[in-house]
């Protein structure tokens, strides 16, 4: 089965989608697990199992955590564990099915390996589920798991296996990602959540708490920010209005410089003209005049 790209689970959940980075013969190992698409994802809930808890008791209430554990659409199993006819089974024969819900609840596949003899021996569906929740706890602690670390603590053989059972759990909608073959890592999106500890809730409270503080801490920098920005901005505004005053008063000056200037060229341009008009009237020479008319009167004609 050769990978292209994204693969588009089309059968039962047209919107499940998942994918695969292939390795450098572009090889995806996917099929073996495709065929069980419709036993992984038959829906089942938790409460009818809540329901049945309130009147089972002994081999009966074994056989419904047997059926829960086994249940591929429950992951969840707090509820259950308060029940009255579950607590009972700790002071009696069958308390290691007690403890197996504990497991399924809280545990990994690791916490079974170490106690194996606390737990009765699980079966292929417990087992795979198991593994699924496994890939849950470790998500919330990395969102790139490597390969090496989930063989260790699924207690695998070979990738073949690790990469049928991430697929499924992906599959499964109990996770979401991708798995990159080339740098053997499976990169987690999204994950179900699941059961928590009572003592776990401090830890829990505490986080929130520093979430909240971090939150109060970066909204009263957004508010200081605000009021520089606001402060910076009335500023502006006043040295454009100081700057719009100046060019203002400079037009005003240099109009009034302008207007004295063009009076001042006018008061010459009319001195110029008199002066021009006086210079231009002709003068008066009556003697030279007179004395040449008046000689010619004693010429006479000669012979």
């Amino acid at each position: 089965m050769l990978c292209t790209g994204p693969i588009l689970c089309t059968p039962c959940h047209p919107t499940t989608l998942f994918e695969i980075v292939p390795n450098r013969l572009g090889i995806c190992r996917a099929s073996s697990v495709m065929n069980n698409k419709s036993s992984l994802n038959s829906p089942c809930s938790l409460e009818q199992y809540l329901l049945l808890a309130k009147t089972a008791k002994g081999a009966a209430m074994v056989a419904l955590i047997k059926q829960c554990v086994e249940a591929p659409g429950v992951h969840v199993f707090g509820e259950l564990l308060e029940m009255p006819n579950v607590t009972e089974l700790a002071d009696g024969p069958n308390v290691n099915y007690v403890e197996l819900l504990n497991l399924f609840a809280f545990g990994t596949y690791s916490d079974y390996l170490a106690n194996v003899d606390k737990f009765p021996e699980l079966t292929t569906p417990m087992g795979c589920k198991l593994r699924h929740l496994t890939i849950v706890s470790l998500a919330a602690k990395c969102k790139r798991i490597p390969y090496a670390v989930l063989l260790q603590e699924l207690d695998l053989k070979n990738l073949r296996e690790l990469e049928d059972l991430i697929i499924e759990t992906i599959y499964s909608e109990i996770i979401q990602g991708k798995l990159d073959q080339k740098n053997q890592l499976l990169e987690v999106e999204y994950t179900i959540g699941r059961d928590i500890r009572q003592d776990a809730i401090t830890d829990i409270v505490g986080v929130l708490q520093e979430w909240c503080d971090g939150c109060e801490t970066m909204l009263n920098n957004v508010e200081e920010q605000i009021h520089r920005a606001n402060k910076h901005k009335e500023n502006c505004f006043k040295v454009k209005s100081q700057i719009e005053t100046e060019v203002v008063n400079i037009k005003k000056a240099i109009k009034a410089s302008s207007v004295a200037q063009e009076g001042d060229e006018a008061d010459m341009g009319v001195d110029t003209r008199e002066m021009e008009a006086q210079s231009m009237k002709p003068s008066k020479k009556p003697s030279k005049m007179k004395g040449l008319r008046g000689s010619g009167k004693f010429w006479t004609k000669s012979n």
